[in-house]
């Protein structure tokens, strides 16, 4: 065993805890993050920085949240001169890796990282909405064609997500080997996966099975004057031409890609044991904001409400984090940022907001000041607040 620990750090896109077996779905099928759950620690009240793509990756890079690094729209740039998570990994001697899903706009894709493999399902550039990409634009962007055009089939996300777990079925291969051959040092491993983002296309066999089994959404549409804001945006965004069949299938095929998600992340957590690499490494599960799926009549991300902004959050560490646990704290995706420099050894990175959650994580009565934020401010809010770029707030 090395003394200090392997990070296996694995992230997924708009991945609600409502539809996860160890967050208490009883339809999902999700055995491998289940027994993740069992190995470990399970926090039911993680928030994320922000309830859109870029800005809450970038800080759960940094640790800061939007307002701080002034990213706070898919089209912002995280500056190359703030450090990260993994600046603070190289310095005490990780080659800290990504496979995958990264999602940082502008020219610097690394941010950090000595080493990526696979990059983003699509070129990332300075303000997306110049470009187009004909056809593909209605599956890209949150309009109703990923309802109305929800079903069966296969896109090219599960595609990328299948040769993401394959490479990192080989990296774990050569870091096995390395091992074998003499080298002690700890490896530092983020993989990315897409699904199961929009657009709700599943595998044929898992959308069928999950058809007849998912139900309705239970929580009522938005209704003037009171939440005319939402009521807005359901229209800005097509919503209104979504019937019921429509939610449905796009529902089932949300529980399937989760369903397609789960046996990837199996197949990692099964190579990890193979090759004996499981016994001193930090695993660490997150998305970076959920999904309404239908709830209140409203679909992937974007708002306050608990479907958006709340994530699942795992952690197991054998020896050093209690198994079978729960934590009912109110946490951040900016804490874990803390958690894998102090969990390595390395200084804390300057001033930033996250918190360290393994002192948490081993004693519920850790004193903890239970609350957070979340920011919300993005290029679609123009039209609402007649020009004028609006930035919102949630505290909890």
């Amino acid at each position: 065993m090395t003394t200090k620990p392997n990070i296996l750090f694995i992230l997924s896109d708009q991945h609600t805890p409502d539809v996860l077996g160890c967050y208490g779905d009883p339809i999902v099928r999700t055995p491998n993050l289940d027994r993740l759950a069992r190995a470990g620690v399970m926090f039911e009240n993680a928030y994320t920085p922000s309830p859109i793509c870029v800005p809450a990756r970038m800080s759960l890079l940094t640790g800061n949240f939007p307002f701080r690094q002034q990213c706070w729209t898919n089209s912002d740039a995280l500056a190359s001169d703030i450090p990260t998570a993994a600046h603070a990994l190289g310095s005490v001697g990780y080659f800290p890796t990504l496979i995958g899903r990264l999602h940082a706009i502008g020219p610097d894709q690394l941010h950090g990282f000595a080493r990526r493999e696979i990059g983003d399902h699509m070129t990332d550039w300075y303000g997306g909405r110049p470009y187009t990409m004909g056809v593909l634009d209605k599956a890209q962007r949150p309009f109703p064609e990923s309802l109305i055009n929800s079903g069966p089939g296969q896109t090219s996300y599960e595609l990328l997500d299948r040769e993401v777990t394959h490479r990192t079925l080989q990296v774990l291969d050569e870091i096995a080997a390395s091992r074998r051959a003499g080298d002690t040092r700890p490896f530092s491993l983020n993989v990315g996966f897409i699904l199961p983002h929009q657009p709700y296309v599943a595998r044929p066999d898992l959308f069928e099975y999950y058809l007849d089994k998912v139900e309705p959404p239970r929580l009522p549409r938005p209704n003037e004057p009171a939440d005319s804001y939402l009521v807005w945006w359901r229209r800005q965004t097509g919503l209104d031409k979504v019937n019921a069949a429509d939610e449905m299938r796009a529902r089932a095929a949300y529980y399937a890609m989760v369903d397609t998600l789960d046996g990837m992340i199996g197949q990692i957590l099964d190579q990890l044991e193979t090759l004996g690499l499981a016994e001193n490494t930090l695993i660490i599960y997150a998305s970076d904001h959920g999904d309404q799926l239908g709830e209140r009549g409203l679909w992937w991300k974007q708002t306050f409400y608990e479907q958006s902004v709340k994530v699942p959050l795992l952690m197991s560490w054998p020896g050093m984090l209690p198994a079978a646990t729960r934590r009912d704290q109110i946490v951040n995706l900016v804490d874990l940022t803390a958690t894998i420099v102090q969990a390595a050894g390395a200084d804390p990175l300057p001033g930033i907001d996250g918190r360290s959650l393994l002192q948490l994580a081993r004693n519920p009565d850790t004193e903890w000041d239970n609350k957070t934020f979340s920011e919300y401010c993005t290029d679609g809010m123009q039209a609402w607040s007649g020009g004028r770029v609006l930035q919102s707030r949630m505290i909890r």
